[in-house]
């Protein structure tokens, strides 16, 4: 499994990153740009992934977020496991948001 490390996302302009953390976790603080669909939801919105891009994808702690790139690599998608999730990036000093 492809993955990076928050740093080396932090560093990246104009990426596709889906947080597949529940509603209530991502409206307490994401990494600005992501999109949540939550990991149950992954399959039934699929259409809002780009196809073409690389895709990185972020939860918590890495978990969800790696079988969720599993998932989507099944379905012919480039994705990327962000190592340590939201976590690490704020541990990091990363700024989240929470809109």
């Amino acid at each position: 499994m492809k993955s990076i490390l928050v740093t080396g996302l932090a560093d990246q302009f104009d990426v596709t990153l889906v947080d597949v953390r529940e509603q209530n976790e991502y409206a307490a603080g994401h990494v600005p740009g992501g999109i949540n669909i939550p990991l149950g939801q992954l399959r039934s919105r699929i259409s809002e992934i780009p196809s073409t891009d690389t895709v990185h994808v972020i939860c918590e702690s890495g978990r969800r977020s790696a079988q969720a790139v599993e998932a989507l690599g099944a379905l012919g998608i480039n994705a990327v496991n962000v190592d340590g999730g939201t976590a690490a990036w704020t541990q990091a000093g990363l700024p989240l948001d929470t809109n």
